[in-house]
């Protein structure tokens, strides 16, 4: 490769703007629906506690793992039974989360069977 052609391909790095805002997204996944509502209820309000912006929550669609056993080892082979695990989500975003925020978050208490991914975008 000729010096040219290196740099050609270097391209600049794009800086940040002041007017960019960083966001926390919060997923909240449980088996139980009512369980869920709970928790999302004392997330948002813990957040509105220390003045947030907040988006949601929005609910996503349930995922529905299903799962097909028969009924007898041996004999009877056609009669089959069906389960159903259905996964309830919901999504919270926070529009510029302050450290106080992240923090009383962090130590908030939910119920079993609640599972929280957090990001910041």
């Amino acid at each position: 490769m000729t010096p040219s052609e290196t740099k050609a391909k270097k391209t600049p790095k794009a800086k940040t703007g002041e007017g960019e805002s960083s966001m926390l997204r919060i997923r909240v996944r449980a088996y139980e629906s009512k369980i869920l509502d709970v928790s999302v209820k004392q997330i948002i309000d813990t957040a509105l506690r220390y003045d947030a912006t907040i988006q949601g929550p929005i609910p996503l669609p349930t995922e529905i793992k299903k799962y097909t056993v028969n009924r007898a080892a041996f004999v009877y082979k056609n009669a089959r039974e069906q389960f159903e695990m259905r996964i309830h989500k919901r999504l919270i975003d926070i529009v510029n989360p302050t450290p106080k925020i992240i923090e009383s978050l962090t130590n908030l208490s939910l119920p079993s069977g609640v599972n929280i991914d957090v990001k910041l975008v």
